[in-house]
């Protein structure tokens, strides 16, 4: 019998987690289907509209062809990978269309930057209009796809690509559930209204998550760069927005506090339902070096886990997660997919998935 014939239960049986990862399989080097398993990896390759260095298009590959390295213990959940756990195929339509507007948006971006009044405004303007044409395809092609597996009770990941990729996962999430809190680690606050003229920019996903009203909390870790209109909005909106900043944080480590208190206050401002939304450029850029918009500082990678670990133990559940902007790099790639097999154990565990 091949191994496409075998039921769930008999892969998990043949199924050898202390051999070598096989590179033909799915994530991980695991031998489930997208059918059969308990959480699915939506990749999503875009980064159309990214203000910086590009290239976080090539995320889901890198983190897939780094992760049949991977151990599979899990100190905190021992075996994750009995429930299932498989990743879409990367698709080639969306990268594509990714490839063919990126050049696009480059030479907008840049004419903004450059301030070329001379520019061709009719073309710029048509070349905007296209740019948001497409994302807009994109979050509803992602809602729809969400919608779908949600209604299988399925537990979703979106791999990205660039932090605008989630907001179709997130709507999905909001026609699901009435309330719910987004637990976002990230250097940015990503509150821009249109940033760049760009509907759905990268550095525009907070803001639009907030016209979902099922949305409750917004608790935001690591920040450490933003504009005076983000903080305009943070303190405009305090029953909503809940900012933990990045040099508060390390304010009071290097005075003595410890990471666990500040996890429980970060943890206590959340509602029983969270949604992860984890900019890899939340760490330090010694863990993301091609990450798209690096800023020094930031989180440690046992911070992040320890933190989500802590919510998985508060009794909170985790009802979905993305992991966005991992660059090109090795290294990159080494830790964000490490990051995302541990972070989906404890996602499973908060759901009650694992024995």
């Amino acid at each position: 019998m091949n191994e496409t014939q075998q039921s769930k239960e008999e892969k998990i049986k043949n199924f050898d987690p202390d051999g070598v990862g096989n590179t033909r399989a799915n994530i991980f080097g695991l031998p489930f289907s997208v059918e059969e398993s308990d959480v699915v990896i939506i990749p999503v390759p875009w980064d159309v509209t990214v203000s910086n260095i590009d290239g976080t298009s090539n995320g889901p590959e890198n983190v897939f062809n780094q992760s049949s390295q991977i151990d599979l213990y899990d100190e905190f959940t021992s075996e994750p990978w009995k429930a299932g756990i498989a990743m879409e195929e990367i698709p080639s339509n969306i990268l594509r269309r990714n490839q063919n507007l990126r050049p696009m948006a480059q030479k907008y971006i840049q004419w903004l930057e450059k301030q070329e009044v001379e520019a061709d405004d009719e073309e710029l303007t048509a070349i905007r209009n296209e740019i948001n044409k497409a994302c807009e395809d994109l979050v509803e092609n992602i809602r729809h796809r969400s919608g779908e597996y949600l209604q299988k009770d399925k537990l979703l990941v979106i791999l990205g690509g660039d932090h605008s990729t989630p907001l179709g996962l997130i709507k999905a999430l909001a026609e699901k559930h009435k309330d719910f809190g987004i637990l976002q680690i990230d250097a940015h606050a990503d509150l821009r209204p249109a940033y760049e003229g760009f509907s759905h920019s990268h550095a525009s996903i907070m803001h639009n998550a907030m016209q979902l009203p099922q949305i409750s909390t917004f608790v935001q870790v690591g920040l450490r760069d933003f504009c005076p209109q983000e903080i305009a909005v943070i303190k405009e909106n305090p029953k909503r927005m809940k900012p933990f900043f990045s040099r508060d944080i390390h304010r009071r480590l290097f005075e003595g506090q410890t990471w666990q208190t500040i996890c429980q206050e970060i943890i206590e401002q959340l509602p029983k339902k969270v949604y992860i939304s984890f900019d890899i450029d939340g760490l330090d850029p010694a863990w993301c070096p091609s990450t798209g918009t690096p800023v020094p500082g930031g989180l440690s990678y046992n911070q992040v886990l320890y933190l989500f670990e802590e919510l998985a133990r508060s009794g909170r559940t985790i009802i979905g997660f993305d992991l966005v902007e991992t660059g090109s790099g090795q290294l990159d790639g080494i830790i964000a997919c490490r990051l995302l097999y541990k972070t989906i154990a404890i996602m499973l565990k908060s759901n009650g998935k694992l024995q």
